[in-house]
C-alpha cells in the first residue's frame, strides 16, 4: 500500500467515472483524502451524493455529472460539462463497466455493443476530452480500471473480457503515444473484488471455493485495496511507470 504521508495530489483535479458504489466510491475517497478536487459521474444520483458527501469531508471542491455512458454523445457531452464546470482535468480515472454475462453462443448483439461502448468506447471519448489539455500542460495520468477476466478465458464473460482486454490494448497505444507528453497510461486489473455487486454472485459455495483455491492469498479483493494502487498511479511516485497492466489478484496470475 502506498505510503499515504508521501504522496500529495493537491492542486490536482481528478475525474472518475462510475463514482456511485463500489470501486469508484473508494478511489474518490483516497485521491480526496490525498486533497485532489473531483469530478465524479455515475449512474446512481443519490450514490454520487454519498460519494460528494465522503470527499468533501476531506476539503476539496466535488463535481458530481451523470450521463449514460453507452450513449456517446452523452459522454461528449459530460466532458464537454466537466472543463466547463471544473476547468482541467490532471488526472482521468475511468473505472466503470458493464458486464452481461452468459454463454457466447447466447450473447445478444445489443448486449455486445452496449459492453463495448460503456468498457472501451466510453474511455476513448473521455481520453480525447481530456487529454489535449493534459498535453499542452506537459502531465498527466490516465488510470484505466480493467479487470483479470481480460488476461485468460473465463467461461460466461465473452463480451466482457474480450471488451477489457480491448481496453487494455487501447491503453497501451495511448501510453506509447501520450508518453512524450509526461503523460502516464497505466491499467489496473482486479480478481473478484468485494463491491456489493460481488457479494451477491459470489456466495459462499462451490463456485466461490474453487475460484478462492486458485488465489494465494486465500481471499478476494477489497475495493479500497484497488483504491490504494489507483492512489499510487494517480501521484508522481509512478512517474516511470507507463503501459503497465497491474493485476491486483493476490497472486491468481503468480
Amino acid at each position: 500500500m502506498p505510503d499515504r504521508n508521501r504522496i500529495s495530489l493537491k492542486g490536482k483535479i481528478a475525474f472518475i467515472s462510475g463514482a456511485s458504489k463500489g470501486i469508484g466510491v473508494e478511489i474518490a475517497r483516497n485521491l480526496a483524502e490525498a486533497g485532489a478536487d473531483l469530478a465524479l459521474t455515475g449512474r446512481s444520483k443519490e450514490g454520487l451524493a454519498e460519494t460528494e458527501k465522503i470527499a468533501k469531508s476531506f476539503g476539496v471542491d466535488v463535481w458530481i455529472g451523470t450521463a449514460e455512458l453507452g450513449d456517446a454523445e452523452q459522454v461528449r457531452e459530460l466532458g464537454r460539462a466537466a472543463l466547463d464546470a471544473v476547468g482541467r482535468v490532471d488526472i482521468l480515472v475511468n473505472n466503470a463497466g458493464l458486464v452481461f454475462p452468459g454463454p457466447v453462443l447466447e450473447i445478444g448483439l445489443e448486449d455486445w455493443r452496449t459492453t463495448y461502448d460503456v468498457d472501451v468506447l466510453a474511455p476513448l471519448i473521455l481520453a480525447q476530452a481530456f487529454v489535449p489539455g493534459m498535453i499542452e500542460r506537459g502531465h498527466g495520468k490516465v488510470i484505466n480500471i480493467t479487470s483479470r477476466a481480460a488476461l485468460v478465458g473465463q467461461p460466461g464473460l465473452g463480451s466482457y473480457s474480450s471488451a477489457k482486454a480491448a481496453l487494455h490494448q487501447l491503453s497501451k497505444t495511448m501510453a506509447v503515444e501520450f508518453g512524450p507528453h509526461n503523460i502516464q497510461v497505466n491499467c489496473i486489473a482486479p480478481t473478484v473484488t468485494m463491491t456489493p455487486m460481488a457479494q451477491q454472485v459470489w456466495k459462499p459455495g462451490p463456485r466461490t471455493d474453487a475460484k478462492l483455491a486458485r488465489i494465494p492469498a486465500g481471499r478476494f479483493a477489497e475495493p479500497s485495496e484497488v483504491a490504494d494502487i489507483a492512489l499510487f498511479l494517480a501521484s508522481d511516485l509512478s512517474g516511470f511507470v507507463n503501459g503497465a497492466i497491474i493485476p491486483a489478484d493476490g497472486g491468481e496470475g503468480a
